[in-house]
């Protein structure tokens, strides 16, 4: 499904260990408008937890996590 999402914009958030992930995502979010899409992409395992648990007390959407042996891809859509 990725190939048919288009990122407003991309976060490239590899190397970064908990809380910086969240930190960055929560500020680039801002940068969009409502209704567009985040991609996020991350090295940090414990953002499987955290990124779903940010969006759901934010009010945004995550549309898609794709996961493999190197990186977590989270595409995030801005609600509010």
């Amino acid at each position: 499904m990725s190939n048919d999402i288009k990122a407003d914009k991309i976060l490239d958030l590899k190397g970064l260990a908990c809380p910086m992930p969240i930190v960055k995502i929560s500020k680039g979010i801002k940068e969009v408008e409502v209704g567009q899409v985040v991609q996020a992409i991350t090295t940090d395992p414990g953002s499987m937890t955290d990124f779903p648990a940010w969006a759901r007390i934010n009010g945004h959407e995550i549309i898609e996590t794709i996961q493999d042996e190197k990186q977590i891809t989270f595409y995030v859509k801005r609600n509010k």
